[in-house]
């Protein structure tokens, strides 16, 4: 079902938005998405905001850092304990970016980078649980970790989260699928040899579209770059691109419910 009310541990169960340009983003996915955003009041949480879709939670928005810091989509995972997955995160070779914190009663979270350097929050839930649709147009559908070392990060997510890997290549092109409660929840991909050193192996933010083809006409309509045109994948038609602020993010069309469902629910 597409609507959620909870998330199990190990399962992707929010993604934020870090903005140089708040008012910007606000409309920028609005007229993509459909969304509608509301920010807390007060001056404690920084400006913080929830995208909604048909009523439902499907994001959340915060002004960037500042300075350097550059507009970003960052994925959460849920999880039980925050400060247990974050010794798990140190045993594995990864470095604690941001140590648990409490979000008032919310929930607490935390953030990492995995050996290869590909940051990934946390999210130990308290009132908030993360997403209240995935997988419907506008909401998010997947995430998928692009790795300049594959076999580490293949030990390392096994340890902190305890995701099993599937191998999902065809044709000799590399491609893992992590499941966790025997269905899939995350993707990675090698970063080939020909994308330039600068680029570091990074998480992508997948969101459903019905129509991939208009989704890029409307990117580019509203100032957006387009990376990668629509192409045919196992998970569906994907096309990747950037918003205005140049934070990149996916678009899928998922296959009909029925092959999805086949998808989800195939054995390691």
């Amino acid at each position: 079902m597409p609507e959620r009310s909870g998330h199990e541990h190990g399962v992707p169960c929010w993604v934020e938005l870090s903005s140089t340009d708040v008012s910007l983003s606000v409309g920028f996915y609005r007229e993509l998405f459909g969304w509608e955003a509301a920010f807390d009041d007060g001056p404690e949480p920084g400006g913080y905001g929830r995208f909604r879709m048909s009523g439902r939670l499907v994001a959340g928005i915060t002004p960037s850092l500042g300075g350097d810091a550059p507009a970003a989509w960052n994925t959460y995972v849920a999880v039980d304990d925050a400060a247990a997955a974050m010794a798990r995160v140190r045993a594995a070779g990864g470095e604690v970016v941001l140590e648990p914190v409490k979000v008032r009663e919310r929930g607490v979270m935390a953030a990492f980078t995995d050996p290869s350097g590909a940051f990934l929050a946390v999210w130990q839930p308290g009132e908030d649980h993360g997403v209240e649709l995935v997988a419907e147009p506008g909401a998010f559908a997947w995430c998928e970790l692009s790795s300049r070392d594959t076999a580490a990060a293949l030990s390392f997510y096994r340890q902190v989260f305890g995701w099993q890997a599937r191998d999902m290549g065809v044709g000799g092109v590399e491609y893992t699928q992590w499941r966790a409660h025997g269905r899939p929840v995350a993707g990675m991909t090698a970063i080939g040899a020909d994308v330039r050193a600068e680029v570091p192996s990074h998480w992508r933010t997948y969101f459903a579209v019905a129509d991939a083809d208009a989704a890029v006409a409307k990117v580019r309509e509203l100032g957006g770059r387009v990376f990668a045109e629509p192409v045919k994948t196992v998970g569906g038609l994907v096309a990747v691109m950037t918003d205005p602020e140049f934070a990149t993010f996916a678009v899928i069309v998922l296959p009909e419910p029925a092959v999805l469902e086949k998808i989800r629910e195939s054995p390691l």
